[in-house]
């Protein structure tokens, strides 16, 4: 079986699970193929016993075949809780006009695939979803029903209706309130544009992101965006009506009057959360939605390493 990794393979379908595990299956089939095959994706059913513990769970077939003392691992033993912040607000929506592609849609399936992944691994997974408050939140917890109830969740968000348009983003506020109610200790991954209009925006969003590391969270950032339009301004010599899909303001221009001092304030907003990512020890990548999820996947897994 072919296993597939974009998000154009999956038009429509909002059967969560199975996207996330044809997605994963993907990956990991190339990531043995790959530079990065010694990673840890092998995934053991069994850890190493260890001398003076109960022999309970002990598997005695395998210790047969091998002449070694493994124990059978369960769900319940957990090597890392992790809590996905996924910014759901209605900047998230773009591109508007193509409903089969946009930063929130491919932000979910991103975190679908991410379930099923620390799933794999035996990890706790929680979700916390966003935009002027909060959505919906759920702490991290590594059962197959607790799964279920996340993967229903980011269902409905496929629908903007369930979450209304013109949804402001309030993320340093919520970024507060998430950083005193989730598991001490958690690997907080945050999907979201980031997309401020100012530094001030920037400096209050770091802000809220001290929070979650005074309280010793690691943090890794997925900047979700349509590099070609939002950073590249890449539009046609020709008039269009920009609509903000936050507040429904409307301008009308012809995107070359005003390209080069787009990008160049663009570049330097992008340019300063990567100076402050850099400062604060914080991952950060930039997830562009016309790429495959390979690139999220992959750099979870060196985070992962990283903070064992």
């Amino acid at each position: 079986m072919e296993y597939l990794s974009d998000i154009e393979h999956f038009p429509d379908f909002d059967n969560l699970e199975f996207i996330a595990q044809q997605v994963v299956e993907g990956f990991i089939t190339g990531l043995h193929k790959s530079p990065y095959h010694g990673f840890s994706v092998e995934f053991a059913e069994h850890r190493i016993y260890n001398k003076g513990e109960s022999t309970k769970h002990i598997d005695w077939k395998l210790y047969a075949r091998t002449e070694k003392l493994f124990v059978k691992r369960y769900e319940e033993e957990t090597n890392l809780r992790a809590q996905i912040f996924l910014d759901c607000s209605s900047s998230m929506l773009f591109p508007y006009d193509n409903k089969k592609y946009n930063k929130l849609i491919f932000s979910i399936y991103c975190s679908a695939a991410l379930i099923y992944l620390l799933r794999r691994q035996r990890d706790a997974v929680g979700i916390s979803a966003f935009n002027d408050q909060i959505v919906f939140h759920e702490n991290a917890k590594s059962n197959y029903v607790h799964a279920q109830l996340l993967y229903n969740n980011l269902r409905k968000l496929l629908n903007p209706t369930n979450i209304g348009l013109q949804k402001n983003t309030d993320i340093s506020s919520v970024i507060h309130q998430l950083a005193e109610i989730i598991h001490k200790r958690s690997l907080v991954i945050i999907f979201s544009d980031l997309f401020f209009t100012n530094k001030d925006e920037v400096k209050k969003f770091f802000s809220s992101v001290q929070h979650l590391k005074y309280n010793k969270h690691e943090v890794i950032i997925f900047q979700v965006t349509d590099k070609k339009l939002e950073q590249e301004f890449a539009f046609a010599n020709r008039p269009y009506k920009f609509i903000d899909l936050e507040t429904n303001n409307i301008i009308k221009l012809n995107p070359n009057e005003i390209r080069e001092i787009y990008v160049e304030r663009t570049a330097e907003l992008v340019k300063e959360i990567e100076i402050k990512c850099n400062q604060f020890s914080i991952d950060l990548i930039q997830a562009d939605i016309n790429n495959s999820f390979s690139e999220v996947l992959k750099s979870y897994i060196i985070k992962r390493e990283k903070y064992f």
